[in-house]
Protein backbone atom coordinates (compact mmCIF):
# COMPACT_ATOMS: atom_id res chain seq x y z
CA UNK A 1 0.00 0.00 0.00
CA UNK A 2 1.37 3.43 -0.90
CA UNK A 3 1.76 6.29 1.57
CA UNK A 4 -1.21 8.06 0.01
CA UNK A 5 -3.40 4.99 0.32
CA UNK A 6 -2.39 4.42 3.94
CA UNK A 7 -3.20 8.00 4.84
CA UNK A 8 -6.53 7.90 3.03
CA UNK A 9 -7.50 4.63 4.70
CA UNK A 10 -6.70 6.10 8.11
CA UNK A 11 -8.71 9.24 7.40
CA UNK A 12 -11.67 7.22 6.19
CA UNK A 13 -11.62 4.97 9.23
CA UNK A 14 -11.49 7.81 11.76
CA UNK A 15 -13.55 10.44 9.94
CA UNK A 16 -10.75 12.86 9.12
CA UNK A 17 -9.94 15.02 6.14
CA UNK A 18 -6.22 15.08 6.88
CA UNK A 19 -4.01 12.51 8.66
CA UNK A 20 -2.71 15.03 11.20
CA UNK A 21 -3.40 14.57 14.91
CA UNK A 22 -2.79 17.06 17.67
CA UNK A 23 -0.60 15.62 20.41
CA UNK A 24 -2.42 15.24 23.75
CA UNK A 25 -0.23 17.59 25.80
CA UNK A 26 -1.39 17.69 29.43
CA UNK A 27 -1.59 21.32 30.52
CA UNK A 28 -1.15 22.62 26.97
CA UNK A 29 -4.21 21.41 25.11
CA UNK A 30 -7.01 23.96 25.49
CA UNK A 31 -10.29 23.08 23.74
CA UNK A 32 -9.83 26.03 21.39
CA UNK A 33 -6.64 24.52 19.95
CA UNK A 34 -8.15 21.04 19.66
CA UNK A 35 -11.25 22.46 17.95
CA UNK A 36 -9.14 24.44 15.48
CA UNK A 37 -7.21 21.30 14.52
CA UNK A 38 -10.41 19.27 14.18
CA UNK A 39 -12.17 21.96 12.16
CA UNK A 40 -9.25 21.89 9.74
CA UNK A 41 -9.86 18.19 9.19
CA UNK A 42 -7.43 16.73 11.71
CA UNK A 43 -7.98 15.23 15.18
CA UNK A 44 -7.92 17.34 18.33
CA UNK A 45 -6.66 16.06 21.66
CA UNK A 46 -6.78 16.37 25.42
CA UNK A 47 -4.01 15.21 27.73
CA UNK A 48 -6.02 14.31 30.83
CA UNK A 49 -3.23 13.26 33.20
CA UNK A 50 -3.93 15.97 35.80
CA UNK A 51 -7.68 16.38 35.12
CA UNK A 52 -10.43 15.04 37.34
CA UNK A 53 -13.62 13.54 35.84
CA UNK A 54 -15.50 16.85 35.96
CA UNK A 55 -12.70 18.63 34.10
CA UNK A 56 -12.63 15.90 31.45
CA UNK A 57 -16.37 16.24 30.91
CA UNK A 58 -16.13 20.04 30.77
CA UNK A 59 -13.28 19.92 28.25
CA UNK A 60 -15.24 17.60 25.96
CA UNK A 61 -18.36 19.76 26.22
CA UNK A 62 -16.40 22.91 25.36
CA UNK A 63 -14.75 21.18 22.43
CA UNK A 64 -18.11 20.03 21.05
CA UNK A 65 -19.50 23.54 21.41
CA UNK A 66 -16.89 24.68 18.89
CA UNK A 67 -16.39 21.63 16.67
CA UNK A 68 -18.15 18.58 15.28
CA UNK A 69 -14.79 17.04 14.51
CA UNK A 70 -12.78 14.20 15.99
CA UNK A 71 -10.73 14.19 19.17
CA UNK A 72 -8.76 11.83 21.39
CA UNK A 73 -8.27 11.86 25.15
CA UNK A 74 -5.05 10.54 26.65
CA UNK A 75 -4.16 9.03 30.03
CA UNK A 76 -0.93 7.81 31.58
CA UNK A 77 -0.97 4.20 32.68
CA UNK A 78 -0.20 4.32 36.43
CA UNK A 79 3.26 3.38 37.68
CA UNK A 80 3.86 0.96 40.50
CA UNK A 81 3.69 2.58 43.98
CA UNK A 82 6.60 4.90 44.68
CA UNK A 83 9.24 4.14 47.30
CA UNK A 84 10.02 7.32 49.20
CA UNK A 85 13.54 8.30 50.31
CA UNK A 86 13.46 11.31 52.66
CA UNK A 87 17.23 11.87 52.51
CA UNK A 88 17.26 11.87 48.71
CA UNK A 89 14.25 14.18 48.62
CA UNK A 90 16.04 16.59 50.96
CA UNK A 91 18.93 16.79 48.49
CA UNK A 92 16.47 17.47 45.66
CA UNK A 93 14.78 20.21 47.69
CA UNK A 94 18.12 21.84 48.45
CA UNK A 95 19.04 21.94 44.77
CA UNK A 96 15.61 23.31 43.85
CA UNK A 97 16.11 26.17 46.31
CA UNK A 98 18.78 27.56 43.95
CA UNK A 99 16.09 28.22 41.33
CA UNK A 100 13.03 29.14 43.39
CA UNK A 101 11.45 28.78 46.80
CA UNK A 102 12.64 25.70 48.64
CA UNK A 103 9.71 23.28 48.68
CA UNK A 104 8.57 21.93 52.03
CA UNK A 105 8.95 18.18 52.60
CA UNK A 106 5.20 17.64 52.18
CA UNK A 107 5.34 19.05 48.64
CA UNK A 108 6.38 15.58 47.52
CA UNK A 109 3.10 14.12 48.77
CA UNK A 110 1.52 14.75 45.39
CA UNK A 111 -1.84 13.00 45.09
CA UNK A 112 -2.65 11.44 41.74
CA UNK A 113 -6.04 11.49 40.09
CA UNK A 114 -8.18 8.38 40.47
CA UNK A 115 -7.26 6.45 37.32
CA UNK A 116 -10.45 4.38 37.24
CA UNK A 117 -12.61 7.47 37.68
CA UNK A 118 -10.68 9.25 34.92
CA UNK A 119 -11.08 6.25 32.64
CA UNK A 120 -14.82 6.19 33.25
CA UNK A 121 -14.98 9.90 32.39
CA UNK A 122 -13.03 9.29 29.17
CA UNK A 123 -15.46 6.63 28.06
CA UNK A 124 -18.44 8.80 28.98
CA UNK A 125 -17.02 11.65 26.89
CA UNK A 126 -17.21 9.41 23.80
CA UNK A 127 -14.09 10.57 21.93
CA UNK A 128 -13.18 8.96 18.63
CA UNK A 129 -10.10 7.56 20.35
CA UNK A 130 -8.68 7.00 23.80
CA UNK A 131 -4.89 7.01 23.83
CA UNK A 132 -2.36 5.70 26.31
CA UNK A 133 1.22 6.43 27.26
CA UNK A 134 3.60 4.68 29.68
CA UNK A 135 1.97 1.27 29.25
CA UNK A 136 -1.21 -0.60 28.34
CA UNK A 137 -4.81 -0.30 29.43
CA UNK A 138 -6.14 -3.30 31.37
CA UNK A 139 -8.10 -5.87 29.32
CA UNK A 140 -11.45 -4.91 30.82
CA UNK A 141 -10.93 -1.28 29.81
CA UNK A 142 -9.99 -2.27 26.26
CA UNK A 143 -13.07 -4.47 26.02
CA UNK A 144 -15.28 -1.58 27.13
CA UNK A 145 -13.69 0.76 24.56
CA UNK A 146 -14.41 -1.73 21.81
CA UNK A 147 -17.97 -2.24 23.05
CA UNK A 148 -18.53 1.51 22.76
CA UNK A 149 -16.82 1.81 19.38
CA UNK A 150 -13.94 3.91 20.74
CA UNK A 151 -10.51 3.30 19.21
CA UNK A 152 -7.39 2.81 21.29
CA UNK A 153 -4.17 4.56 20.20
CA UNK A 154 -1.22 3.16 22.19
CA UNK A 155 2.06 5.08 22.42
CA UNK A 156 5.18 2.91 22.01
CA UNK A 157 8.88 3.71 21.86
CA UNK A 158 10.19 0.30 20.75
CA UNK A 159 9.04 -2.62 18.62
CA UNK A 160 8.61 -4.78 21.73
CA UNK A 161 6.26 -2.21 23.26
CA UNK A 162 4.36 -1.84 19.99
CA UNK A 163 3.93 -5.59 19.64
CA UNK A 164 2.63 -5.82 23.19
CA UNK A 165 0.12 -3.05 22.49
CA UNK A 166 -1.05 -4.66 19.26
CA UNK A 167 -1.51 -7.99 21.03
CA UNK A 168 -3.51 -6.23 23.75
CA UNK A 169 -5.96 -4.86 21.19
CA UNK A 170 -4.63 -1.43 20.21
CA UNK A 171 -6.24 -0.08 17.03
CA UNK A 172 -3.18 2.01 16.16
CA UNK A 173 0.34 2.51 17.49
CA UNK A 174 1.69 5.98 18.18
CA UNK A 175 5.39 5.56 17.37
CA UNK A 176 7.21 8.09 19.54
CA UNK A 177 10.69 9.01 18.38
CA UNK A 178 13.28 10.40 20.75
CA UNK A 179 12.91 13.78 19.01
CA UNK A 180 9.51 14.31 20.65
CA UNK A 181 9.00 17.05 23.21
CA UNK A 182 7.48 16.29 26.58
CA UNK A 183 7.44 12.97 28.34
CA UNK A 184 9.01 9.82 26.95
CA UNK A 185 6.41 7.04 26.69
CA UNK A 186 8.53 4.06 27.72
CA UNK A 187 6.52 1.36 29.45
CA UNK A 188 9.25 0.93 32.07
CA UNK A 189 10.38 4.21 33.69
CA UNK A 190 13.96 3.03 34.19
CA UNK A 191 14.30 2.03 30.52
CA UNK A 192 13.52 5.46 29.12
CA UNK A 193 17.15 6.60 29.23
CA UNK A 194 18.40 3.61 27.26
CA UNK A 195 15.58 3.22 24.73
CA UNK A 196 16.32 6.46 22.88
CA UNK A 197 15.33 5.49 19.34
CA UNK A 198 14.91 8.17 16.66
CA UNK A 199 11.75 8.22 14.58
CA UNK A 200 13.58 7.57 11.32
CA UNK A 201 14.84 4.25 12.71
CA UNK A 202 11.69 3.36 14.66
CA UNK A 203 9.11 3.80 11.90
CA UNK A 204 10.42 1.29 9.34
CA UNK A 205 11.04 -1.23 12.10
CA UNK A 206 7.44 -1.01 13.27
CA UNK A 207 6.04 -0.89 9.74
CA UNK A 208 7.77 -4.17 8.91
CA UNK A 209 6.24 -6.00 11.86
CA UNK A 210 2.82 -4.53 12.71
CA UNK A 211 -0.55 -5.01 11.07
CA UNK A 212 -2.29 -2.00 12.68
CA UNK A 213 -1.82 1.62 11.49
CA UNK A 214 1.13 3.61 12.81
CA UNK A 215 0.87 7.24 13.91
CA UNK A 216 4.30 8.90 13.82
CA UNK A 217 5.27 11.48 16.43
CA UNK A 218 8.51 13.21 17.32
CA UNK A 219 10.25 15.88 15.24
CA UNK A 220 7.30 16.35 12.88
CA UNK A 221 6.63 20.03 12.34
CA UNK A 222 6.12 20.79 8.64
CA UNK A 223 5.12 19.28 5.30
CA UNK A 224 8.55 17.73 4.71
CA UNK A 225 8.54 15.81 7.97
CA UNK A 226 4.93 14.73 7.45
CA UNK A 227 5.73 13.35 4.00
CA UNK A 228 8.85 11.63 5.32
CA UNK A 229 6.92 9.90 8.10
CA UNK A 230 4.22 8.69 5.73
CA UNK A 231 6.83 7.45 3.26
CA UNK A 232 8.53 5.46 6.03
CA UNK A 233 5.35 3.58 6.86
CA UNK A 234 3.13 5.79 8.99
CA UNK A 235 -0.57 6.19 8.22
CA UNK A 236 -0.83 9.49 10.10
CA UNK A 237 1.26 11.90 12.16
CA UNK A 238 0.86 13.49 15.57
CA UNK A 239 2.18 17.00 16.20
CA UNK A 240 2.72 18.83 19.48
CA UNK A 241 5.53 21.38 19.71
CA UNK A 242 4.81 22.88 16.29
CA UNK A 243 1.34 23.92 17.53
CA UNK A 244 2.49 25.64 20.71
CA UNK A 245 3.06 29.02 19.04
CA UNK A 246 -0.44 29.17 17.57
CA UNK A 247 -2.79 31.77 19.09
CA UNK A 248 -5.28 29.06 20.04
CA UNK A 249 -2.69 27.33 22.22
CA UNK A 250 -2.48 30.35 24.56
CA UNK A 251 1.00 29.20 25.56
CA UNK A 252 2.87 31.23 28.18
CA UNK A 253 4.78 34.03 26.37
CA UNK A 254 8.10 32.94 27.87
CA UNK A 255 7.54 29.44 26.51
CA UNK A 256 6.69 30.58 22.99
CA UNK A 257 9.67 32.94 22.98
CA UNK A 258 11.96 30.07 23.97
CA UNK A 259 10.77 28.00 21.01
CA UNK A 260 11.61 30.61 18.38
CA UNK A 261 14.65 29.50 16.35
CA UNK A 262 15.46 26.90 19.02
CA UNK A 263 18.24 24.64 17.82
CA UNK A 264 17.69 20.86 18.10
CA UNK A 265 20.69 20.56 20.40
CA UNK A 266 19.20 23.25 22.66
CA UNK A 267 16.73 20.65 23.95
CA UNK A 268 17.61 17.75 26.20
CA UNK A 269 15.99 14.93 28.16
CA UNK A 270 15.47 15.56 31.87
CA UNK A 271 13.76 13.93 34.83
CA UNK A 272 13.92 17.08 36.91
CA UNK A 273 10.39 18.34 36.31
CA UNK A 274 8.28 15.28 37.01
CA UNK A 275 10.56 12.33 37.78
CA UNK A 276 9.74 10.82 34.38
CA UNK A 277 12.08 11.43 31.45
CA UNK A 278 10.95 14.22 29.11
CA UNK A 279 12.50 16.47 26.47
CA UNK A 280 12.61 20.17 27.36
CA UNK A 281 14.39 23.38 26.45
CA UNK A 282 17.91 23.16 27.87
CA UNK A 283 17.47 26.01 30.34
CA UNK A 284 19.86 26.93 33.11
CA UNK A 285 17.85 24.71 35.48
CA UNK A 286 17.78 21.71 33.14
CA UNK A 287 21.52 21.90 32.51
CA UNK A 288 22.40 22.44 36.17
CA UNK A 289 20.42 19.42 37.32
CA UNK A 290 21.70 17.10 34.61
CA UNK A 291 23.53 14.19 36.19
CA UNK A 292 21.87 14.62 39.58
CA UNK A 293 19.35 11.94 40.61
CA UNK A 294 15.77 13.22 40.69
CA UNK A 295 13.00 11.90 42.92
CA UNK A 296 10.63 9.40 41.29
CA UNK A 297 7.34 10.37 39.68
CA UNK A 298 5.11 11.87 41.02
CA UNK A 299 7.21 12.99 43.99
CA UNK A 300 9.49 15.10 41.80
CA UNK A 301 6.48 16.75 40.16
CA UNK A 302 5.23 17.82 43.56
CA UNK A 303 8.62 19.04 44.72
CA UNK A 304 9.08 21.23 41.63
CA UNK A 305 5.62 22.78 41.76
CA UNK A 306 6.62 25.82 43.87
CA UNK A 307 9.56 26.57 41.58
CA UNK A 308 7.54 26.13 38.39
CA UNK A 309 4.69 28.29 39.65
CA UNK A 310 7.00 31.08 40.82
CA UNK A 311 8.98 31.02 37.57
CA UNK A 312 5.83 31.27 35.46
CA UNK A 313 4.57 34.25 37.46
CA UNK A 314 7.94 35.98 37.14
CA UNK A 315 8.35 35.15 33.41
CA UNK A 316 11.56 33.40 34.37
CA UNK A 317 12.04 30.98 31.49
CA UNK A 318 15.23 29.57 32.99
CA UNK A 319 13.26 27.81 35.75
CA UNK A 320 10.03 27.11 33.88
CA UNK A 321 8.87 23.75 32.56
CA UNK A 322 9.36 24.32 28.84
CA UNK A 323 8.72 21.07 26.98
CA UNK A 324 10.03 21.17 23.42
CA UNK A 325 10.77 18.73 20.62
CA UNK A 326 13.89 18.87 18.49
CA UNK A 327 12.03 20.51 15.58
CA UNK A 328 10.82 23.46 17.69
CA UNK A 329 12.45 25.97 15.34
CA UNK A 330 9.88 25.02 12.70
CA UNK A 331 6.97 26.16 14.90
CA UNK A 332 5.18 29.21 13.50
CA UNK A 333 2.93 31.81 15.19
CA UNK A 334 0.04 31.19 12.79
CA UNK A 335 -3.55 30.01 13.29
CA UNK A 336 -3.68 26.27 13.85
CA UNK A 337 -6.20 25.63 11.07
CA UNK A 338 -3.98 27.42 8.56
CA UNK A 339 -1.02 25.32 9.60
CA UNK A 340 -2.91 22.02 9.38
CA UNK A 341 -4.36 22.75 5.95
CA UNK A 342 -1.10 24.16 4.62
CA UNK A 343 1.02 21.28 5.90
CA UNK A 344 -1.21 18.66 4.34
CA UNK A 345 -1.59 20.47 1.01
CA UNK A 346 2.19 20.75 0.67
CA UNK A 347 2.89 17.26 2.00
CA UNK A 348 0.73 15.76 -0.74
CA UNK A 349 2.92 17.40 -3.38
CA UNK A 350 5.97 15.70 -1.82
CA UNK A 351 4.54 12.17 -1.70
CA UNK A 352 5.39 9.87 -4.60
Amino acid sequence: MTARHRAQAFCTRFGLATPILMAPMAGACPPALAAAVANAGGMGAMGALTSDPAAIAAWAATFRAHSNGAFQINLWIPDAPTTRDPAAEARVRALLSRFGPEPPPEAGDTPLQDFQAQLAALLAARPQAVSSIMGLYPPEAVAEMKRRGIAWFACATTLAEARAAEAAGADAIVAQGVEAGGHRGSFTPEAADTQLVGLMALLPRLADHLSVPIIATGGIADARTIAAALTLGASAVQIGTALLRTPEAATHPAWTAALENLEPEATMPTRWFSGRLGRAVATTYVRATSGHPAAPYPVQRGLTTPMRDAAAKANNAQAMQLWAGQSAALARPAPAADLIRGWWAEAQTLLP
